[in-house]
């Protein structure tokens, strides 16, 4: 591999065009928020990735605020948009209000490049149904996609994670026989699976390759809940995945409104930790 990628992933939008979601969280202000957060850090960044979930209600309204937000944050970074299909979303709505296509109910399966890297997005929707399926059209045609390695290796987005969760809710919603994907990606030059649903920040595995379940950009799921008891608190955050000559580095970014603890120059800093060495 010869060049080095930063993917900045963002799952669980649930943008909402009026009012608050759950009457609490204004979820498309926070997904603003987090692009503006991308913007104003002035690093290089390739691609915006979105997991899924980006419309609460999956209408055309909370689809165009997000494709406005995205295209202003994509043209300020000067990086390419990626976008997958979650549970919430309407696989109409969201292929003419976000993606500019009007091939409707078809499932939204696309391919990507970023210079050498290549994107492959996967729609594990099944409509009407919150948890995912993979047909073996789609399996057949990832296959295909993946005969020839890519450059730099791909990335694979889907929204429901191929990897169990910790939160009992998703038992019985999450990806159905992950295994059929897995058989899939042996041996392919994947480096790397994005996902969201769990709201929750989790790494696993697939056939050897990392995974990583993005955390919520609307909220978070309380993965310590007490038992017996699901509860959605007030955490919103997105995650950073540099690839590397080495391999990939998936990091979770925080958004808070509280002031920093501290803020240094990083060379004064790093002078500083210098002259207390050894």
């Amino acid at each position: 591999m010869a060049n080095r990628y930063t993917l900045i992933h963002l799952t669980d939008v649930h943008a909402v065009a009026d009012g608050l979601l759950h009457g609490r969280v204004d979820s498309t202000a926070a997904f603003g928020n987090a692009l503006d957060t991308v913007v104003a850090a002035g690093q290089t960044v390739d691609a915006i990735v979105l997991s899924g979930d980006i419309a609460d209600q999956g209408d055309e309204p909370s689809y165009r605020l997000v494709a406005r937000a995205l295209e202003k944050a994509a043209g300020d970074l000067g990086a390419a948009v990626v976008v997958a299909m979650g549970n919430h979303d309407e696989r109409g709505a969201f292929r003419s209000a976000l993606v500019g296509d009007r091939k409707g109910g078809e499932p939204y399966d696309v391919v990507s490049w970023v210079g050498g890297l290549r994107i492959v997005t996967l729609d594990s929707t099944v409509p009407g149904e919150h948890h995912g399926e993979l047909s073996d059209d789609q399996l057949g045609w990832l296959a295909s996609v993946l005969a020839e390695p890519a450059t730099d290796g791909s990335v694979l987005v889907l929204h429901h994670p191929p990897i169990p969760s910790v939160l009992p809710l998703m038992d019985g919603i999450g990806l159905r026989e992950p295994e059929r994907l897995a058989r899939t990606l042996a041996g392919s030059d994947v480096r790397i699976i994005l996902a969201g649903h769990t709201h929750s920040a989790s790494a696993g595995t697939l056939a050897g390759i990392p995974v990583w379940v993005g955390p919520g950009g609307a909220y978070a799921a309380d993965t310590m809940a007490p038992a017996g008891r699901t509860r959605g608190i007030p955490s919103q955050a997105f995650s950073r995945v540099d690839l590397t000559e080495d391999g990939v580095i998936t990091t979770v970014v925080p958004m808070s409104s509280a002031p920093p603890v501290y803020e240094l120059d990083t060379e004064v800093l790093l002078s500083h930790l210098a002259g207390h060495s050894g």
